[in-house]
C-alpha cells in the first residue's frame, strides 16, 4: 500500500508541474502548506498508536489532490480547513485508511467550496482554474454565444485546460500501466458524461449545456477520473457495479455542472456516488451468496 501511495503522488507531478507553469507558484505553495497541515494532523491523531501512517503516503497524496483544486495562494486558513475536514473528518472519523466512505480530498475541497466561496474563486485573470469554476460559469452565462463562439473568445483559456487534461492524462497512463489502476473506472465515467451530453449538447447552439470534449477538458474532470474515482477504499469492490459507480459519476457532473448551484461537480459527483459503494457492496456480496447456494 505505501509504495502504491507514493506511485500516485509521482504520477500526479506532471498535472501539478503543467498547472505551476500556467498559474504560478501559488499551485506549489498550496501543495507545500497542505502537505504540511495534511502530515501534521496524521501525526496528530496517531499519538496514541505505536505506528505512524505519515510514510504511507496516504497524507501527501489526500494533500495534493486538494492543492490541484484550490486557486493559487489561497488563504492559510483556507487550507488549514481543507485538512482538517480531510483527514480529521473524513478519514480518522472513520478509523484511518481503509475505513473511510468518503474519499478524503473530495470532503476536504467540499467543505471549503462551501464555506470560503469568495476565496475560491480568486484564480488569476490569465487564465482559468482547475475546478473550471471561471471557464464552467462563463459557459454556463454566456450571453447568447452559440459553443464554438464562446470557444474563440477564450482560445487561450481553453487551450491551457487542454494542455492540463493531457498532463493529468499522462499520469493517468502511467497508473494504467503500472496496474495500480483500471480503464473500466475512467471509462464509466466518459460514458456517463458522454450519455448526459447526447441529450444536452444539441449541436452546440447558443443554449446548449456543452459536448463531451468540454465537459472532460474542463473541470479537472481529467485528473478526478484517474486519481479521484479509482480510490480503492470508496469506490465498489464488484467490476460490474464500478461500471455502473463510474456512470453515476459522469452523469451527476454533468447535471450538478448545469443545474446545479455549483459551476462545478466533481466533488460533489464523488461523494454522493461514495455513498452507494456499500450498498453496490452488499449486493455483490448477496449475488455471489445467492449464484453459490444454487
Amino acid at each position: 500500500m505505501r509504495s502504491i501511495m507514493w506511485r500516485v503522488c509521482l504520477a500526479l507531478v506532471p498535472g501539478i508541474a503543467a498547472m505551476t507553469y500556467v498559474w504560478g507558484w501559488g499551485v506549489l505553495w498550496n501543495v507545500a502548506w497542505l502537505i504540511l497541515f495534511c502530515c501534521a494532523l496524521e501525526s496528530l491523531f496517531t499519538l496514541s498508536s505505536r505506528t505512524t501512517t505519515v510514510t504511507d503516503g496516504s497524507a501527501v497524496l489526500t494533500a495534493l489532490l486538494m492543492a490541484i483544486c484550490l486557486p493559487p495562494f489561497v488563504g492559510l486558513h483556507v487550507l488549514v480547513v481543507a485538512a482538517l475536514f480531510a483527514i480529521g473528518l473524513a478519514k480518522f472519523a472513520y478509523g484511518g485508511l481503509g475505513r473511510n466512505l468518503f474519499n478524503p480530498a473530495m470532503v476536504g475541497y467540499a467543505a471549503v467550496l462551501v464555506s470560503f466561496p469568495t476565496a475560491l474563486s480568486q484564480w488569476p485573470n490569465a487564465s482559468d482554474a482547475l475546478s473550471g469554476a471561471t471557464l464552467l460559469t462563463e459557459f454556463r452565462y454566456r450571453e447568447g454565444l452559440t459553443s464554438a463562439e464562446f470557444l474563440l473568445n477564450v482560445t487561450g483559456r481553453w487551450e491551457a485546460h487542454v494542455w492540463l487534461a493531457l498532463a493529468f492524462g499522462l499520469g493517468g497512463v502511467a497508473l494504467l500501466v503500472m496496474k495500480i489502476i483500471h480503464w473500466r473506472l475512467p471509462a464509466a465515467v466518459t460514458v456517463g458524461i458522454a450519455l448526459a451530453a447526447a441529450l444536452g449538447y444539441d449541436q452546440g447552439s447558443s443554449v446548449s449545456n456543452g459536448g463531451l470534449i468540454f465537459h472532460l477538458v474542463c473541470g479537472g474532470t481529467v485528473a478526478a477520473m484517474f486519481f479521484v474515482v479509482t480510490d480503492p477504499v470508496t469506490m465498489p469492490e464488484d467490476h460490474n457495479y464500478q461500471w455502473l459507480f463510474g456512470i453515476i459519476i459522469g452523469l451527476l457532473l454533468y447535471g450538478i455542472r448545469t443545474w446545479g448551484a455549483y459551476p462545478d461537480g466533481i466533488a460533489f459527483a464523488v461523494l454522493l456516488a461514495n455513498c452507494l459503494t456499500p450498498i453496490f457492496d452488499r449486493l455483490a456480496r448477496y449475488q455471489t451468496l445467492r449464484r453459490s447456494a444454487t
